[in-house]
């Protein structure tokens, strides 16, 4: 029985690549470099909407 969640994550996605972990670490690669590029694009999202567009009126 597995306890620790990250163990059991572990053990789900090496069992989802028929046990090969070399195919496992590849697979995890693949969705963080995803992962990050989506981050990237959030951050430029966020960048754009937090730019000035006019003068405050006080």
């Amino acid at each position: 029985m597995i306890s620790d969640p990250c163990d059991a994550a572990i053990e789900q996605i090496v069992a989802s690549c028929n046990g090969d972990l070399r195919g496992a670490l590849k697979a995890l690669l693949l969705v963080n470099e995803h992962l990050e590029a989506e981050l990237q694009q959030f951050y430029a999202a966020a960048a754009q909407d937090s730019a000035p567009r006019g003068r405050f009126l006080h």
